[in-house]
């Protein structure tokens, strides 16, 4: 079973409430058991609600305490992040997840680079608060930008 960012399968969960379909997600989804999930969501947030950025850091140092995830009006999200993540991490036992597919640059499922914390579309490297706990449970992880449909055949094998 494969864990997918439920934005790119169509589900309105991003913070704006829209998606961020992705063709070769959608397609493949019909004809196989994705689990679809949305780590905002499941942490409590609502859709929409404002966007949010890790402040310093990444998920990792946010899953330490070092870090927090404020919206774009200052109020603090971090624990909705986490018990996200946590969740995230349930699902994993659950349905014995062999990967995971993410929307890059989010906040919560960003494989490889997410947004500044300066709300200003900046990116730098770093993995999100859900991406750093999958990681850390040894999931592989892609991103909607670096799956390629030989890749997706190998995962769905």
């Amino acid at each position: 079973m494969i864990l997918v960012s439920a934005c790119l399968l169509g589900h309105r969960t991003r913070y704006d409430g829209g998606s961020n379909d992705i063709a070769l997600l959608m397609e493949q989804a019909n004809h196989t058991q994705f689990i679809t999930f949305c780590p905002e969501i499941m942490g409590g947030l609502p859709t929409p609600r404002p966007a949010a950025e890790i402040t310093s850091g990444s998920g990792d140092d946010v899953l330490i305490g070092q870090s927090t995830v404020l919206d774009k009006n200052g109020k603090d999200v971090t624990s909705f992040f986490i018990c996200g993540a946590e969740k995230s991490a349930q699902l994993t036992e659950k349905y014995n997840i062999t990967a995971a597919i993410l929307k890059q640059r989010s906040p919560s499922c960003g494989s490889l680079k997410i947004y500044d914390g300066t709300f200003s579309h900046r990116t730098k490297p770093g993995m999100g608060v859900t991406a750093a706990m999958l990681h850390k449970l040894g999931i592989p992880l892609y991103s909607e930008e670096d799956i390629t449909p030989e890749q997706l055949q190998k995962l769905l094998k």
